[in-house]
């Protein structure tokens, strides 16, 4: 490779790192440097922008557009105006948890390369994010001129153990950054105190209800700034709804008055409606805003457009740009998008339980609908579709320039899944519920649009097609480690392209924390689990926690650490034993076979309360319309009564896979991810060593400190070159 396209790779990346540590540390706007790095080189042609929608656990089973989506599936005109003016892909492989598939997306590296195994909590080292050493895609885009922004969920790196801390958006690539950085990656719980006005805790989907429900029908509604406005009901509508939507808080059967009532809470978050908003100038500084800000107080899937549009209008004429907006719908907690929109259905939800499994089904389809809609909007006010008289759109890709993408990132939660997919094998698992999503892509580059691509594709084939979007022939080349991408901008091209990918691969685990810690046990009726990274994300998934201060008052302070131990101590007390979510799980296929490798700790007997064990699965599946074959629970096939054509895929199956997990290298002392360890690796460590000496990629012995033990790793092993396989 050309050594100057390394230098300008690293230079980049190391000016960001810099420019965030030091920007923080002397309170400047930006950092500059002189460091012979060049800026992109001009483009010779011109290029499409793109706009990238990402979906929040928003599985196939939901899309009527792709023949799915059960009995009462959501409806959405926009997406399927796109498919019939675009590409529907219908064989694509996520991973099966947010962060992972995100990660997957920005860097185009498997789980296995990148230990960003699955769904970010606050207890997750920095070895488990995404690394600024990696090349991520706006850094790759950037070699072609692209200026790029992110807006909404982020999710691949936690402030808490991420050093570059809330600039951390930045610090991977992206110019500019409008989004929320929660504490746990994902929405907080509801505020069921409604802004302090029931200091119980009572009102489920974060608003007082109508008096039908035990609210009230008038009251006074307060903004942040104290000025307040008296609302009754409007039909179905409860005054606490329409204040909540608004951004204010209902004082319920009250005037107003000055001053407001002190009870009123304006800085608690509440799910998708009150957030940590935090925005990353191109310069390098921070923006955090405060939840007394309206576009803090705004329902998530909302502000990521009104921030998208404003951004994408602001771009000069001439330069490509490439916008991601990555909703946290329809993410738990599940609640009402606002009431104004997407018609008396969703005005009718006012009444709804969001705490109850059937509303939550209900919840989850205006959620999926709210989506569509808000893409709607995107696309009308940037300039890329108008509506019709009648207010559909109308979408011309031909007149656009600009491809535009939309993805789920991964299964939908079990308790949303449609039939007949199967809601025990959701969201988590490594199973087609799990990481079956949809994809469209539409835009000028379509050849004969309205077509089907039934291959196989994998999230990491993004990177690719975005690459050679830019203009880059050979993406591969452009990254100095294994990437996981297969090139996609054929199948834009060349309608009846055959299959590029021979397999597909999908990966889920634990993220490596300090000292070999793992997130707690939780119970999700008869299934325990431990991909809930906190005792709250537990409860907003309907469930029991086990780990550190248990819900169980019979469990020590300290909790479990397995989910065995919970059916020890369950079974124990007459109890059946539950049913145990792998720990970790991987799967590939081919066209028709799939080989699903589950592993964890199972319950046995009390006398062997957890035992280590892994499992291979083998099924036949396929996409078909309006009932797949699955790899539900019972159809695995007999591995001692192959047919001779099943042997052969098992056979080839398990060699591909063998050959991939073998292809991760280890390479101990380095983390700057170049293949060798040298001066450099210890210059990188010092950085870190001396910014915080906490969690970072240099933290070698996972301890949760980059210190003098990691050094000693570095020195160790000097002078080694790892093969790059």
């Amino acid at each position: 490779m050309d050594t100057c396209v390394v230098a300008r790779r690293w230079c980049g990346a190391k000016r960001s790192r810099w420019a965030s540590f030091l920007g923080a540390a002397l309170g400047l706007a930006s950092v500059l440097f002189v460091d012979g790095c060049s800026d992109a080189p001009p483009r010779s042609a011109p290029q499409p922008n793109i706009l990238f929608v990402v979906m929040d656990d928003v599985g196939i089973d939901q899309m009527q557009v792709f023949g799915y989506g059960g009995d009462d599936p959501p409806q959405t005109p926009t997406i399927a105006a796109l498919a019939d003016d675009g590409i529907r892909f219908r064989n694509t492989w996520s991973m099966p948890a947010c962060s992972t598939s995100r990660a997957v997306i920005f860097e185009a590296r498997y789980p296995l390369r990148t230990n960003v195994q699955g769904a970010l909590g606050p207890n997750d080292l920095a070895n488990s994010m995404v690394s600024p050493f990696e090349v991520t895609l706006p850094k790759l885009l950037a070699q072609r001129g692209y200026t790029s922004a992110l807006f909404g969920k982020f999710h691949i790196g936690l402030q808490g153990n991420d050093p570059a801390g809330y600039a951390m958006v930045h610090d991977l690539g992206w110019d500019y950054f409008d989004g929320w950085l929660d504490e746990t990656g994902d929405p907080s719980s509801i505020d069921t105190t409604a802004g302090g006005v029931a200091p119980l805790g009572t009102w489920s989907c974060g608003f007082v209800p109508g008096a039908a429900d035990g609210g009230a029908d008038t009251g006074a509604c307060y903004q942040a700034d104290g000025s307040c406005s008296e609302l009754a009901s409007s039909g179905p509508v409860p005054p606490g709804r329409t204040c909540r939507d608004r951004g204010g808080i209902l004082d319920p059967g009250k005037s107003c008055q000055s001053p407001p009532p002190v009870n009123l809470d304006f800085t608690t978050l509440s799910g998708h409606y009150v957030s940590p908003l935090v925005i990353n100038h191109e310069d390098g500084s921070v923006d955090r805003i405060p939840p007394t800000d309206r576009r803090a107080r705004t329902f998530r899937t909302t502000e990521a457009v009104d921030a998208a549009v404003s951004w994408i209008r602001s771009r000069p004429s001439g330069q490509p740009w490439m916008a991601t907006v990555s909703f946290s719908a329809a993410h738990t907690p599940l609640m009402q998008p606002p009431a104004d929109t997407l018609g008396e259905q969703n005005r009718a939800a006012s009444g709804l339980d969001c705490n109850d499994t059937q509303a939550q089904r209900l919840i989850m389809n205006l959620m999926v609908e709210s989506i569509d809609a808000e893409v709607a909007r995107l696309l009308v006010e940037t300039g890329l579709a108008e509506r019709a008289p009648d207010g559909s759109l109308v979408y011309r890709p031909e007149q656009t320039d600009t491809v535009v993408v939309i993805v789920g990132d991964n299964g939908s939660l079990g308790g949303t899944v449609k039939q007949p997919f199967d809601p025990s094998r959701a969201k988590g698992t490594a199973y087609q519920t799990g990481v079956w999503v949809p994809l469209v892509i539409a835009g000028p580059l379509v050849v004969r649009p309205g077509r089907d691509v039934e291959h196989m594709v994998n999230i990491a084939d993004l990177y690719t097609l975005f690459g050679e979007i830019a203009g880059i022939e050979d993406v591969r080349a452009q990254v100095p480690r294994p990437i996981d991408a297969e090139p996609m901008l054929p199948y834009l091209r060349e309608p009846g392209r055959a299959s590029i990918r021979a397999s597909n691969f999908t990966q889920v685990g634990p993220n490596l924390q300090a000292n070999g810690a793992i997130n707690g046990p939780c119970t999700i009726g008869s299934t325990c689990t431990q991909i809930p990274v906190t005792k709250s994300v537990c409860h907003d998934n309907n469930g029991t926690w086990y780990g550190a201060e248990p819900d169980d008052p019979g469990v020590p302070p300290g909790g479990f650490t397995y989910c065995c131990e919970v059916s020890a101590y369950l079974a124990a007390q007459g109890q059946q034993p539950l049913l145990i979510a792998p720990l970790s799980a991987l799967a590939i296929r081919d066209d028709r076979y799939k080989i699903v490798r589950n592993s964890g700790k199972a319950y046995v007997s009390q006398e062997q309360p957890c035992v280590d064990g892994s499992t291979n699965e083998f099924y036949a599946i396929d996409e078909a319309v309006p009932t797949p074959e699955l790899d539900e629970a019972g159809t695995q096939l007999d591995l001692d009564a192959l047919t001779p054509e099943q042997q052969r895929s098992y056979d080839e199956l398990s060699a591909r896979l063998q050959a991939l997990l073998d292809s991760n290298v280890p390479c101990p002392g380095d983390g700057n991810i170049d293949l060798v360890v040298d001066d450099l690796d210890l210059s990188d460590w010092r950085f870190y060593a001396d910014s915080t000496g906490l969690s970072s990629w240099y933290d070698l012995n996972l301890d949760g400190l980059t210190n003098d033990a990691d050094r000693t790793i570095i020195q160790q092993n000097l002078g080694l070159r790892c093969s790059r396989r």
